[in-house]
């Protein structure tokens, strides 16, 4: 049921939207979300009924005590709305669920409800793939649409990838039959370290949502956390010689791939993050861009997130398909991926879809 009691007027509202499983590697799609709902204190004002959307079976509830009560939470997705102040002050509504198991034309017909109903002017959906990128390098996020002149205005890439896609790419073709604008944003997380968490990509995506929405988001520890990350893969790395030499093999490529596109747009985008924080900086620090397109990325394995493994061989780096999204891979189509964008249901490395 739809829930708008008690909901202010909004003030240039932005939907901002990410779901836990195909579309979401390494969590870091859904853990961005969540880090813009508890950074500006969001506060849940409405819930899809989890009876019309989830296989219980799939995605089980949890159950918890509440003063001595044993209580159910269900899975499904809630929105939240949180105002970001200062001179020009602006809303975002938080949407974030685990992917549907069923119905997903309705799932997102009910999303578009609430985005007519608050009137929300620009939908933007995030998700993380699995890609052949290597730690040790910025994490490539990839923005893209299938509206050619939002492409054209804002600077993304017009998708154009086709196949197997999640509910990030149906979402996003769901908005753009209805008229309202929407962007997919993917960061390419390293196949070969794929669990949970990733704050590296995490902070990726958040820099590049600053970027695109021209706002300041506080970033609390996560670039702290993001450096400790990188460490702890160094380490790990540096104990089998074969993940060493796969790794220095994506460095090697990435880098001859990007080395002519080392110039003036990636520099100018970090300078201008620069100066959104230097006055009003907190504690902390924050990462360096991150943007850009991803090499090839590969997808997760139907149904779910990969798992650490030993990588294979750098002449082997993964099998076919093509995610579509986020930077290469489907540079979704608004992809979907884990699905890689649109991704990974196929486990396969993906090109760029758009």
């Amino acid at each position: 049921m739809i829930e708008l009691e008690g909901v202010p007027e909004l003030i240039d509202p932005v939907m901002v939207a990410a779901f836990e499983g195909w579309n979401d590697a390494g969590d870091a799609a859904s853990t961005a979300v969540a880090h813009l709902e508890r950074e500006w204190k969001g506060e849940v004002f409405a819930a899809l009924d989890a009876e019309d959307y989830y296989d219980f079976q799939v995605n089980r509830p949890t159950v918890f005590m509440d003063g001595g009560v044993r209580k159910i939470t269900w899975p499904t997705t809630r929105l939240s709305v949180v105002r970001i102040g200062g001179e020009k002050p602006r809303d975002l509504v938080l949407v974030r669920g685990i992917e549907p198991s069923m119905r997903w034309r309705s799932f997102c017909n009910e999303l578009l409800g609430f985005a007519h109903e608050l009137g929300v002017e620009l939908v933007v959906i995030l998700g993380a793939l699995l890609g052949d990128t290597p730690h040790t390098r910025p994490v490539p996020v990839s923005g893209v649409t299938s509206d050619p002149d939002l492409a054209q205005r804002m600077d993304l890439e017009e998708t154009k990838y086709e196949g197997p896609t999640g509910i990030v790419g149906v979402l996003q073709e769901a908005c753009t039959h209805a008229g309202v604008p929407a962007v997919s944003l993917w960061a390419a997380v390293p196949h070969y370290v794929s669990q949970p968490p990733n704050p590296k990509a995490t902070l990726a995506l958040l820099n590049r949502l600053e970027d695109l929405l021209d706002l300041r988001v506080p970033l609390g520890e996560l670039p702290e956390d993001a450096r400790a990350w990188q460490v702890g893969v160094d380490q790990l790395a540096a104990e089998d010689s074969e993940v060493a030499e796969y790794v220095q093999t994506l460095e090697e490529a990435r880098d001859t791939a990007e080395l002519p596109e080392a110039s003036g747009e990636a520099i100018a985008r970090e300078f201008e993050r620069y100066l959104r924080r230097r006055d009003v900086s907190p504690p902390g620090g924050h990462a360096t861009a991150e943007g850009g397109e991803g090499g090839s990325f590969r997808r997760d394995a139907p149904g779910g997130r990969g798992r650490t493994a030993r990588p294979p061989k750098p002449e082997a780096p993964g099998a076919p398909g093509t995610p579509d999204a986020a930077g290469t891979a489907d540079t979704p189509d608004t992809p979907d991926t884990p699905e890689t964008p649109d991704t990974p249901e196929d486990g396969g490395r993906g090109t760029s879809e758009d």
